[in-house]
């Protein structure tokens, strides 16, 4: 297949370049590098199999040739506040990539007639009163608080892509991406894994904003691919939750993290800073995902941490941090 991705310079998008075009895709990335890294694709490169375009996705697409699937991926992701690339400091960026990005790859998907694959998220089910989330959760969501610019555009996102479906008979699919950890996130994204590396590795505190009772389900990226995969090669139009349900709290991550660097410094709590209203609660239930794709997460938190520490050893070292 001919595949186009956007945001495949990012965490996500990168890896699924490399699986898919280990697979004999032809594959098409386009990124305009707002919170992607030039870095996560350059070993591609001269792949005859791979093109890169800059562009935003927010405008007009012009493909060069026929695509065969688009799956859309762009959009800023991380609710630091402090941090340049979070959704807090580009708040219309990420709007319009929810919004006029999920209109113009919908358009490209019609042209073509291409199987569609819209990146959503967890957050769409907010601070949830049920749990595990099921695909059949409404959500909890405050529209216009901070977190609004990411939460309501992929919302938006989803309906616009059902709309699609329904009115025009394309071929789309919805992943639901729980919280995903691995080689290629940025340094300074702001959530917990990232942080807690980044601290760990350099013998200081781990920083726990709240109580830290607050939970969260992590995925190993690679799990979580496979899954973005099946749905490709699937003929589902439902969302379908990908995420690992194994539950933890925050406190017990950072536990767990500074057993394995045997960091002598341990944890301070601060005042929350995390952009809105921080869900309390996060595991998806991937009954779903089991029955209609046969996927399940293999790689458990403790695997997935030791795959993914040299990665930020060796940043943390080129950065000089």
């Amino acid at each position: 297949m001919k595949i186009l991705i956007t945001g495949a310079a990012g965490f996500i998008g990168s890896h699924l370049c490399d699986v898919l075009l280990d697979s004999g895709h032809y594959i098409y990335a386009m990124d305009n590098f707002i919170t992607g890294s030039p870095d996560n694709i350059a070993h591609l490169t001269g792949n005859n199999n791979f093109t890169f375009i800059l562009h935003d996705v927010s405008n007009f697409i012009v493909m060069p040739e026929k695509v065969d699937a688009v799956l859309h991926f762009a959009s800023p992701a991380s609710p630091n506040p402090d941090s340049p690339y979070g959704f807090p400091n580009l708040p219309i960026q990420t709007m319009k990539a929810g919004a006029l990005g999920t209109h113009n790859t919908l358009g490209v998907a019609r042209a073509f007639g291409a199987r569609y694959i819209l990146a959503s998220t967890s957050e769409i089910y907010g601070d949830p009163v049920e749990h595990p989330q099921k695909e059949t959760y409404w959500g909890n969501v405050d529209p216009i608080g901070l977190r609004s610019v990411y939460d309501e555009a992929k919302r938006f996102a989803e309906a616009l892509t059902m709309a699609y479906h329904r009115y025009h008979d394309i071929n789309t699919g919805i992943v639901r991406i729980f919280n995903t950890y691995g080689p290629r996130m940025r340094l300074d994204d702001g959530r917990a894994i990232p942080n807690f590396l980044l601290q760990a590795i350099k013998k200081e505190s781990l920083t726990v904003y709240g109580n830290g009772y607050q939970t969260r389900s992590f995925c190993y990226v690679d799990d979580l691919v496979d899954g973005i995969i099946r749905l490709l090669n699937s003929d589902i139009h439902e969302p379908v939750n990908i995420g690992n349900p194994q539950e933890i709290t925050i406190n017990e991550l950072a536990k767990t993290i500074n057993q394995i660097f045997d960091n002598q410094a341990g944890v301070v709590h601060l005042k929350n800073k995390v952009a809105g209203k921080d869900p309390y609660r996060r595991q998806p239930d991937i009954t779903r995902a089991k029955e209609m794709l046969g996927w399940n997460p293999t790689i458990d938190l403790i695997e997935g941490l030791d795959r993914t520490i040299p990665y930020f050893k060796q940043k943390i070292k080129q950065e000089g941090n």
